[in-house]
């Protein structure tokens, strides 16, 4: 079901929520295309004030038959609304409503050069991904504003605090008003050089569909969906259809096809090693595998080549024993060669640990550059816990899933460090 298509029988606050995660982009997209780039903050604002609009009026009149289309509308009414009564001189103001009245009966983008972006979403992904504003800034601003993501949930995927999310965004979008960047949206060659940008985010909207960093879902398919459908839309168009791009949707399908494995039928987390193989999506993997061969053009190799290497090495493994190690391990070496991070290290340490054991995990993980980062993220020491827990330190064990306990914060994720900790201080202590 589509968003714009959600059961109008649904609570008004659910639909509302629902509205919010799928069609933030649309929206935002739709409101700078009437009001301006350089009115980011504004579209940001009169969405927001739509949406409660519609919380409001729905949950004391029913819902609409068309919820998407009422929200739209409001939004862009009040839009027009908000232009009209901006302090400004009389002559800009006068420009401005004028523009309005003109373009206000069309809100769809109008037919352009063959090369143009036409889906508001993509447009305004590569609108966030200027090349004036700073790389890390790029993906913020577009979670925010593209993909609705909470400071929160961009800190967390960053490693970093809401504080220092919420003074990058500050700054970022003043740089964008004192420089008087101009944001239009980008044709032909101008779009080559945002794409970095735009793959980056994309990337981060996949992974907090497919592991949500707080709730009590672990799973956002509807995430994972809107990032598929707008990477696919962006090899559509000639500037985006780069190896890379295949590479990223590769990396997209065989991740998603472990989805119907990757919770039991009460909704608790299953590790790699207990998933059902059967359940996965073979179209998906087929199709992932398609993808990954069409990135191999050219010698360029990115992290998203080397992200779905791995990931197909474990889609296309029989089974958990016979899955390939050691060429895992080999991608994750040339991973953190290209694009180091404390994450991809871990992830590293886990390969480490498969093809030479807990120890060997273990001393990877001793010696990951600047750890101190993966201190606050729960992964470390679940990781850390398992690992000592097959050596049988179980005193061990249980102190590193007790505070991986202490900082998830995911509902099936916390459950399954329960049980892992219950695990660890059930068994007697040796010696």
């Amino acid at each position: 079901m589509g968003p714009a298509e959600a059961d109008s029988s649904a609570e008004p606050a659910k639909l509302v929520e629902h509205f919010f995660r799928h069609e933030t982009g649309r929206l935002h997209g739709a409101l700078i295309r009437l009001l301006g780039v350089h009115n980011l903050t504004l579209a940001e604002d009169v969405a927001q004030e739509a949406l409660l609009r519609a919380l409001r009026i729905w949950s004391m009149g029913g819902v609409p038959p068309n919820p998407a289309a009422w929200i739209t509308q409001v939004a862009m009414n009040l839009g027009r609304d908000a232009l009209r009564h901006q302090r400004m001189s009389g002559a800009k103001e006068s420009a401005i409503v004028t523009h309005i009245e003109v373009t206000a009966p069309t809100p769809a983008v109008a037919v352009g050069h063959a090369h143009e972006i036409r889906d508001d979403a993509l447009r305004l992904l590569f609108v966030c991904c200027h090349p004036a504003v700073a790389p890390d800034a790029q993906v913020v601003l577009a979670l925010k504003v593209l993909c609705g993501f909470s400071t929160g949930e961009i800190a967390r995927a960053f490693l970093s605090s809401e504080a220092a999310i919420e003074k990058q965004l500050t700054r970022t979008k003043q740089r964008i008003q004192q420089a008087d960047i101009g944001f239009e949206i980008p044709e032909g060659e101008d779009l080559a050089p945002r794409l970095d940008g735009v793959l980056a985010a994309l990337y981060l909207l996949f992974n907090e569909g497919y592991k949500a960093s707080a709730g009590e879902r672990l799973l956002r398919e509807d995430l994972c969906q809107e990032a598929i459908r707008l990477t696919s839309l962006l090899l559509a168009h000639p500037a985006g259809r780069t190896p890379r791009t295949h590479a990223l949707l590769a990396l997209m399908y065989l991740s998603a096809a472990r989805f119907p494995s990757r919770l039991d039928e009460r909704g608790d987390l299953l590790r790699l090693d207990d998933q059902d193989r059967a359940k996965w999506d073979q179209a998906l993997i087929e199709r992932g595998l398609i993808e990954l061969a069409a990135a191999a053009e050219g010698s360029a190799v990115s992290e998203y080549h080397l992200q779905a290497g791995i990931a197909a090495l474990h889609g296309t493994a029989a089974d958990y024993a016979s899955t390939d190690w050691a060429g895992i391990l080999r991608h994750y070496d040339a991973l953190c060669e290209i694009r180091p991070s404390p994450i991809v290290a871990l992830n590293r340490a886990v390969a480490v640990a498969s093809l030479h054991g807990p120890q060997a995990g273990l001393a990877a993980i001793a010696a990951i550059p600047q750890r101190d980062r993966l201190e606050s993220h729960y992964l470390l020491h679940a990781v850390a816990g398992e690992l000592h827990w097959r050596m049988r330190n179980d005193r061990a064990a249980a102190e590193s899933f007790r505070r991986a306990l202490q900082l998830a914060q995911v509902g099936p994720e916390q459950l399954y460090l329960t049980r892992m900790l219950e695990r660890s201080t059930d068994i007697p202590q040796a010696g």
